[in-house]
């Protein structure tokens, strides 16, 4: 069953009430219009009191260890209780508490097992891979490094010695030729004065004659080839050496940046793969952790209480601790608690928070220890209001406040209920008269006093109460007379009998609800409490709006089908009425001050315009 599935049933009794406390707001307006025009009538009256006052707010909640060791879920996800202690029993450290579902676990661990083994081979062979790259790659930029330095070699091999060599050797070749050239010359020379004398044959001189032709070709050529070597040869050679240099040098920083790549590469496929098999050995070892995690143990010896019925309050729709039952990650399962000593968990309305402070004396009774009183102070207040009950209602602030449990603890157990009083202040002699006494008319406090037979109007200073009497700061004196029931303009009384009252819880009245020194209506000597009259309309941006749900089947916003509402009560047995009053009752407890208040100018303002209306009779 669903929250909203689980909730409307109350809303229906709440719609059945609202009826209810209709038909008793007209029944009272009646009564007080008739009460008003008859002044001879007997009204009952209240003697202003002076002596000792009491200003207490009242605070229901659970009891709960002071230290206790709380037992968690830790293993991920949701999984199934095998087995669970029996509650209230008594542990000694090491004992086991829960056991949980391990099976999916099991098999987890078989497949990441394998996962990490396959992981670590990787990570092996990128390791040995890193350091053959690495040794390829500093053979790679030696030879590079020797290429570049032979080149470096060669070209100052040819300026220093090759070039220089063959430049020599074609100069020799020159100088010879020219030698060799001018002694063919003076041999031709002396030939021909011989065979001017037919020393020698004619046959001789052309011989000579062609001798000193060919020494003279050997000399250019020599003198070409000179010139060949010192115009081209050097040139093209020098060109071609610091070339083959320029190559290896950019040769060895090209092998320099691969060999440099290659290692990052493989450096980084190696990190990865170390990354990859820490990973999931991370993960083997986690699932060996959630594993052990499945069997929860002892912290210390103590009381075995189970977290459902230790929180003592609704959880959305929580099912007690069992066997089978799937519990979430991080849920609470078992309280145990270490030492005797307790607290006292309530809620305070949003209404008596500023009358609520740390170290305030607290009387704590438990309703399975009747008789017991047990003393306590407030420990610590939350500074913001509970999630969980703006969450059920939102119109409703409470804030959780432990407190501390000084005295005996005697018979006292984990998640027992508790009332309490939360003592705000005593006085020895306070002024005090009944809280529905005083009314506020156009913001100011004000009683009716009976004075020589006759009731006058009288503005009053109030100062804290406590649900039931509120203290007079003054306006009025020790034994005077004030009406329990102030006289009221009929449209007034309609929308004053209209507002919550109930004794003793917050919300209600003034002591819980309202500021100190606003005083509301106290169930002591009024009707029973009754809720804002179906047909009233709610304004935009109102704080205490009414719910769909609460409205009766054919009911529109407006509230226009009271009849069949009234009927639907009246058929109602008495048990079933009763329990509709106190849910209206309980919703009606919460509102505060200012709600009321914005209550009750509405309320005013369709009574006014109800009764400008001709021809049509002023609501009820």
């Amino acid at each position: 069953m669903s929250l909203l599935s689980s909730l409307r049933p109350r809303w229906k009794w709440i719609a059945a009430g609202a009826v209810f406390l209709a038909v008793t707001l007209t029944l009272i307006t009646t009564a007080t219009r008739a009460m008003v025009s008859s002044p001879d009538e007997s009204r009952p009256f209240f003697e202003v009191q002076s002596g000792p006052l009491t200003i207490s707010v009242s605070v229901t909640g659970t009891i709960k260890a002071l230290d206790q060791e709380v037992i968690t879920n830790e293993v991920e996800g949701q999984t199934t209780i095998l087995y669970i202690i029996p509650e209230g029993s008594q542990v000694k450290e090491g004992d086991l508490l829960v056991e949980l579902d391990a099976s999916k676990l099991q098999d987890g661990l078989v497949d990441q097992e394998i996962r990490t083994q396959n992981a670590e081979a990787s990570f092996v062979n990128a390791r040995e891979s890193f350091e053959v790259v690495k040794n390829q790659a500093q053979s790679d930029v030696d030879k590079a490094e020797l290429a570049y330095r032979f080149a470096q070699e060669d070209r100052q091999k040819f300026l220093d010695g090759d070039f220089p060599l063959q430049a020599r050797q074609a100069e020799s070749k020159v100088t010879l030729a020219r030698g060799d050239m001018k002694r063919a010359q003076e041999k031709v020379e002396g030939s021909r004065r011989l065979a001017e004398r037919n020393f020698i044959t004619s046959m001789d001189l052309d011989a000579d004659e062609q001798s000193a032709l060919k020494s003279e070709l050997d000399l250019q050529i020599a003198e070409e080839q000179q010139k060949l070597l010192h115009d081209f040869e050097y040139k093209r050679q020098l060109a071609q050496l610091e070339s083959d240099e320029d190559q290896a040098r950019m040769a060895l920083e090209r092998v320099k940046r691969k060999a440099s790549a290659d290692v990052v590469q493989a450096e980084a496929d190696l990190k990865a793969k170390e990354l990859e098999h820490k990973r999931e050995q991370s993960k083997l070892d986690k699932v060996k952790e959630q594993l052990e995690k499945t069997k929860l143990y002892a912290p210390s010896a103590g009381l075995v209480v189970y977290a459902t019925t230790g929180q003592g309050s609704f959880r959305g729709n929580q099912e007690p601790l069992a066997e089978g039952q799937t519990v979430r990650e991080r849920q609470e399962i078992i309280y145990l608690p270490t030492t005797d000593a307790y607290k006292a968990e309530v809620k305070v309305h949003e209404s008596s928070l500023a009358k609520v402070r740390p170290d305030l004396p607290v009387t704590l009774a438990v309703e399975a220890l009747p008789g017991h009183v047990y003393e306590g102070r407030v420990e610590t207040i939350a500074p913001l209001p509970d999630a969980q009950s703006v969450w059920m209602n939102p119109d409703l602030k409470v804030y959780n406040t432990d407190i501390k449990i000084t005295g005996a603890t005697d018979g006292l157990r984990t998640g027992m209920s508790c009332r309490g009083e939360i003592l705000v202040k005593e006085f020895d002699n306070a002024l005090y008269v009944p809280v529905q006494s005083v009314v506020r008319e156009s913001g100011t406090p004000t009683a009716y006093v009976l004075k020589n037979s006759k009731v006058e109007r009288r503005a009053v200073a109030l100062g804290l109460d406590n649900n039931r009497m509120v203290q007079i700061e003054s306006g009025l004196k020790p034994g005077e007379l004030v009406l329990l029931a102030p006289p009221l303009a009929a449209d007034e009384m309609e929308q004053r009998t209209s507002l919550p009252r109930a004794e003793g819880t917050a919300g209600a009245g003034t002591g819980a609800s309202a500021p100190a020194g606003e005083p509301a209506a106290s169930p002591d000597t009024t009707p029973a409490p009754s809720a804002p009259a179906p047909s009233a309309e709610r304004g935009p941006g109102s704080d205490a709006p009414t719910p769909d749900a609460a409205r009766p089947q054919g009911e529109g916003p407006g509230g226009s089908d009271r009849g069949g509402m009234r009927s639907r009560f009246q058929n109602a047995t008495p048990e079933e009425r009763e329990q509709m009053r106190k849910q209206w009752e309980e919703r009606l407890q919460n509102m505060t001050p200012e709600e009321r208040q914005r209550m009750e100018e509405r309320m005013q303002q369709r009574q006014r315009g109800g009764s400008d209306r001709e021809g049509q009779p002023r609501p009820e």
